[in-house]
């Protein structure tokens, strides 16, 4: 699906001001290792200047003249470098007072990593976990009238059309394995665990060597809680399965997970579109005009691209998880709240912000508005 991004780090103003006296700092300090290298040099051959005068001149007056102009003009350079060092420290000083940066922010401007910083590096592509909602047993309070009378608002609660629920299929509501392919520990694993799971015969759109078609031997297990989902959701919601599998896998799938009839429509790997950035991207617009009342449940955000203030990213779902519990405990609580919205997509987004994902990953919103 989780920020990245894409993300370039936005250096603030004191940012800036920081590195910049840090460095002009730096500078400093090496004018001022140099003329102390200098003083030190002159202080050796003042000394041994001084006693070749002494011996040679009597008149301590005109040594001590010959003694000023040897050690004054050196010394006092370095002591007007070292103050202005100096103040350009305590101006750094005051730049991180105000604005209280960590010391880790301060070396990396300067070029310098913290020993304590472990290296860490985000991938072009992280899931996006389903924020889990509070229910709330009250009435929403958009849909209850300033003076307590809430029956004209009740009527728009009941006029508002079912909400339409799109499910995508892989790692949303299933995961699949070629069977040839599968360990039998992961099998074995998950049945103890009592994680629904069955094989499946697939028509491939492969050929064999006799120009039939090719078939497939697929094992499919099902997310935790499956059928309560489709079983509940389908009361408040219209639901339709946009999977971008091939209809000879999917179809079998879906007729083997769906005996109750709870999908309205289902729609596969055809009626997806390409667009510059992903391929499969599931166009919401073909299914209704309307997008206040439309939501698409994917563990792979790039599938609502063309629509993202309408997309519910979810954890990807593998044998792995026999304890996983998003669809009763996360998902379906978001959606009982949806299909109370007259528009969901001020909702999505204040949980979300689906576009600004997009923006990070590098797509601006010209591709998607």
């Amino acid at each position: 699906m989780q920020t990245s991004s894409y993300m370039g780090h936005k250096r603030t103003d004191w940012q800036f001001g920081t590195a910049n006296l840090v460095v002009l700092a730096l500078g400093q300090l090496h004018w001022v290792k140099s003329l102390l290298r200098e003083l030190k040099f002159y202080e050796r051959g003042g000394h041994t200047e001084k006693k070749k005068k002494d011996a040679m001149e009597s008149n301590s007056g005109q040594v001590e003249g010959e003694e000023e102009e040897v050690y004054a003009p050196k010394t006092l350079t370095v002591w007007k470098y070292l103050l202005n060092w100096l103040a350009f420290f305590f101006q750094i000083f005051i730049q991180i007072v105000r604005g209280t940066p960590s010391m880790t922010q301060v070396l990396s401007f300067i070029g310098l990593r913290h020993p304590l910083l472990a290296s860490s590096s985000s991938p072009s592509f992280k899931p996006l976990p389903v924020v889990e909602l509070p229910i709330c047993d009250s009435t929403p309070e958009e849909h209850v009238s300033s003076n307590g009378n809430n029956n004209e608002d009740d009527d728009d609660h009941h006029r508002l059309e079912k909400l339409t629920v799109v499910l995508d299929l892989d790692e949303t509501l299933v995961c699949a394995y070629e069977t040839s392919s599968l360990p039998a520990i992961v099998r074995n694993q998950a049945t103890e665990a009592g994680l629904n799971w069955f094989e499946l015969e697939c028509v491939s759109s492969d050929k064999e060597c006799d120009g039939k078609p090719k078939v497939n031997h697929v094992t499919v297990f099902e997310r935790p809680g499956l059928h309560e989902f489709l079983k509940q959701s389908s009361e408040f919601a219209n639901l339709v399965l946009f999977t971008a599998g091939l209809e000879g896998y999917a179809r079998p799938l879906v007729d083997r997970i769906d005996n109750k009839k709870c999908f309205s429509h289902r729609l596969y790997r055809p009626s997806t579109i390409s667009t510059r950035y992903r391929e499969h991207v599931k166009d919401l617009s073909g299914l209704s005009e309307d997008l206040c009342r439309i939501v698409l449940v994917d563990n792979n955000p790039f599938s609502f691209l063309l629509q993202p203030l309408n997309g519910i990213p979810c954890v990807p779902f593998s044998a792995g998880q026999p304890n996983d519990q998003q669809l009763l405990d996360v998902l379906l609580p978001l959606l009982k709240l949806l299909s109370l919205q007259k528009d969901v997509r001020p909702v999505l987004y204040e949980r979300f912000h689906m576009p600004e994902w997009f923006r990070k990953h590098g797509i601006p919103a010209s591709d998607w508005t």
